[in-house]
């Protein structure tokens, strides 16, 4: 089901960064670093397509961001020898809550990444630079991002991939077998895993999803996969609710012609 060729898909990705990339006259990028398999894949893909020189790395970790992601995003940076920064966020999120009070772990989370992005843009602004993000399709189906967060980006070199094509292609790329293997986290609080906050593992995922982007119904999804009914509904709720961050933000049609609606990109003289 999630078959790829792993050298037709890894030139795909690289001629995509690279012609770009070339288009927008920004021939640097900028990547938030983060030890985790999505960032060290994009990193590899990303020096591949533009030279180590040209990518930049940066690790932006704060008081629950555990001591290994720290080892293994200065090793992949290391390994690919590329540029590599770490900026501690714990002194601004400390400002912010002693501002704002006391919140639950999502809220404070979703202000950490929105302040990752902050970082990724005055670094990207600062050199002539794009943000290159690191989110794969699992994750934009999902929702499971944070709105103008890591979901803010230039453009998202893995993001029509399925996290369980991303692990084949870091292994086919030669990402570090310690990155491949380790649970994914988004790093937002001390304990968390993408797998525990999701309440399923990826390739079950992954699965249901595969059948929703074909468009067959739950039923017909349950049957296909061996998954309870109520797992596959709840896994298609989060992608209808999350459809807002997919999108443009929403605007009244008033105009000739409106953004998001039918005002069409780029104008072609």
């Amino acid at each position: 089901m999630f078959e790829i060729d792993e050298e037709t898909v890894s030139k795909a990705i690289i001629d995509f960064i690279d012609e770009y990339t070339e288009k927008a006259g920004r021939r640097k990028v900028v990547i938030g670093l983060s030890g985790g398999v999505d960032s060290s894949l994009v990193a590899k893909l990303a020096t591949l397509a533009l030279g180590s020189e040209n990518v930049y790395t940066v690790f932006l970790p704060d008081v629950s961001t555990p001591l290994e992601e720290f080892e293994d995003s200065r090793m992949i940076a290391k390994t690919l020898e590329v540029d590599y920064k770490a900026i501690d966020l714990s002194p601004m999120i400390h400002s912010i809550t002693n501002v704002c009070g006391e919140m639950d772990e999502v809220v404070l989370g979703n202000i950490k990444a929105r302040l990752r992005m902050v970082f990724l843009y005055q670094m990207a602004n600062s050199m002539n630079a794009l943000v290159c993000g690191t989110s794969n399709k699992t994750e934009i189906l999902l929702g499971y991002y944070t709105k103008y967060g890591d979901g803010g980006s230039d453009f998202m070199p893995i993001g029509d991939l399925y996290k369980t094509q991303v692990y084949k292609l870091a292994k086919y790329l030669e990402i570090p077998e310690k990155i491949i293997q380790k649970p994914p986290t988004a790093g937002l609080w001390k304990g968390q895993t993408d797998e525990n906050e999701l309440g399923m593992p990826y390739e079950k995922i992954d699965s249901i999803l595969y059948w929703i982007e074909r468009k067959a119904g739950i039923e017909a999804i349950s049957e296909k996969t061996g998954i309870e009914k109520k797992e596959v509904e709840r896994i298609y709720e989060m992608v209808e609710k999350t459809e807002h961050k997919r999108r443009f933000p929403p605007i009244p049609k008033i105009g000739f012609r409106t953004v998001g609606i039918d005002w069409r990109f780029p104008l072609k003289l």
